[in-house]
């Protein structure tokens, strides 16, 4: 791929004198533009919130019975590597801030080609996110109403986060604001909740021992299941991260991005220490390990360890509002993402309307409408959904991730000393730290290939890089041949 640049979408924090990529299909007029109403406090929770899933409440089950206690290990390590990640993105971000994060950036550091495959690869994970999101909604609900159909509630949340997204990026931000509240109060109450049984040694639960720090080292050792599962513990310990650049979306709407996004970035390892780190060290403390089967969350194991009776209620609430959560970010990355290929030339030009609030609504729209396509997907086939649509999110992930750090990587390379020496907020270990994200990446990758559970993802990712470069030739060449095509008259006749 050729280095590229556009003008019609602001030069790059190099300012290159690279060849001009392709003119995109339009440039939307000044008075409709995108909104800078995210607040930082809005900036902060939102990446709270990504940090907080339905893959801690529940996938972190599953990664525990691989590791042992030394999960907490594989999220320090996935967390360092996410954190590298989360930093190239945050120099180009806080360099040029712009909606469409990453997609941009490669449209203009790379090539038009990478733009509209890092743009366009996405969507499609976020569109895979939603479908499973979005299904559980109708499960969570039946478990307190287990008459009302599972397709009714997911339409309804469909139609209620759809109208969030359409009013305004502020009230978008309130909304994300609150649901990541619910969910960080929840887990800081299990930490604070666990230390103290832990410490007073409660246990009303006959069939386990009592609450113990020694949890940690006495059930078989630390590294109690052996390198190998311990390696494969990284899996879904790093499609539990995913979502978290998020962040880089947020840029073009943040109302200060050179002071909230490196903040929100830097808080990173404080949020991986807190939210993962020490929620499942307490759980493990609580809970020996080797008890922890998967048939519960952790979360409800533990609550039920010290007889509380409304756990189950307390964390399908909690999960209920962490999906919908996942399901109102996917929709507003989406809908960004379109209009950010839209201004590239990459996507429909209808995708780049914006509301008179400011918001992308033909990009909305589409995004929505697909999700509930997907849901009857799911609904049809649960397993199929839920066993290998997130194992390919993940996969899709990792390409969004590799593509991130090449495209810092030439972003610096196309860069003059003192444009470098101007930057505020960097990568730290620069081209070192770049290698080995993308070695560690290639690892997971490897590991995936040799999980049963992943191994089509690994299949799958090829073949839709593949349609997406094939994608790209043929836009490529119908927009050259109309551009080559002489205009005629109403009066002439053309063949085609």
């Amino acid at each position: 791929m050729t280095h590229e640049t556009n003008p019609a979408l602001g030069s790059s924090s190099a300012g290159s004198t690279a060849s001009s990529a392709p003119t995109p299909a339009f440039t939307q007029a000044p008075e409709a533009a995108l909104r800078r109403n995210l607040k930082n406090r809005h900036m902060q929770m939102i990446a709270l919130g990504g940090a907080i899933g339905t893959g801690l409440f529940y996938g972190s089950a599953s990664s525990i019975s691989l590791a042992g206690p030394a999960i907490l290990v594989a999220y320090l390590l996935g967390g360092a590597v996410i954190f590298l990640i989360m930093r190239a993105l945050g120099e180009m971000s806080v360099a040029n801030p712009d909606s469409g994060a990453f997609s941009r950036y490669a449209y203009q550091n790379w090539s038009a080609r990478a733009g509209f495959i890092s743009g366009w690869n996405y969507w499609f994970n976020y569109v895979l996110v939603a479908m499973a999101e979005l299904s559980v909604v109708g499960l969570y609900i039946n478990y307190w109403f287990p008459s009302v159909p599972a397709w009714i509630t997911a339409l309804a949340c469909v139609l209620i986060i759809t109208v969030i997204n359409l009013a305004s990026v502020g009230t978008f931000g309130e909304f994300e604001f609150w649901f990541a509240l619910i969910k960080v109060v929840a887990v800081l109450g299990m930490i604070v909740l666990g230390i103290a049984v832990v410490i007073a040694g409660i246990n009303s639960n006959p069939n386990l021992p009592v609450p113990s720090f020694s949890h940690l080292w006495s059930e078989g050792g630390f590294f109690a299941t052996g390198a190998g599962s311990f390696a494969f513990a990284l899996v879904p310990v790093m499609f539990s991260f995913g979502g978290v650049e998020l962040i880089g979306i947020t840029a073009g709407e943040a109302d200060d991005p050179s002071r909230s996004i490196p903040r929100a970035i830097n808080q990173i390892v404080y949020r991986i220490l807190i939210f993962y780190v020490c929620s499942l060290a307490v759980i493990m403390c609580v809970i020996p390990w080797r008890k922890i089967n998967g048939e519960l969350s952790p979360f409800v194991q533990i609550f039920d360890s010290v007889g509380i009776s409304f756990a189950a209620h307390l964390l399908n609430f909690v999960v209920l509002t962490a999906a919908i959560s996942v399901y109102n970010s996917g929709l507003y990355s989406n809908g960004r993402m379109l209009y950010s290929l839209a201004q590239q030339g990459n996507a429909p030009r209808a995708f780049g309307k914006l509301s008179r609030w400011g918001a992308p609504v033909n990009a909305i729209l589409a995004s929505s409408a697909l999700t509930l396509v997907a849901v009857v997907v799911v609904f049809q086939w649960p397993d199929f959904a839920f066993q290998y649509m997130m194992s390919v999110a993940l996969i899709a992930g990792i390409i969004n991730w590799s593509m991130i750090m090449v495209t810092q990587y030439l972003s610096r390379r196309r860069m003059r000393p003192e444009e470098v020496a101007e930057l505020s907020f960097t990568l730290p270990g620069g081209r070192a730290a770049t290698v080995s994200v993308l070695v560690t990446l290639a690892a997971i990758v490897a590991l995936m290939a040799l999980s049963p559970s992943y191994r089509t993802a690994v299949i799958v990712g090829p073949l839709w890089l593949f349609v997406l470069i094939v994608a790209y030739e043929i836009k490529s060449r119908r927009s050259t041949s109309t551009l080559s095509t002489p205009h005629v008259g109403k009066n002439e006749n053309t063949t085609a």
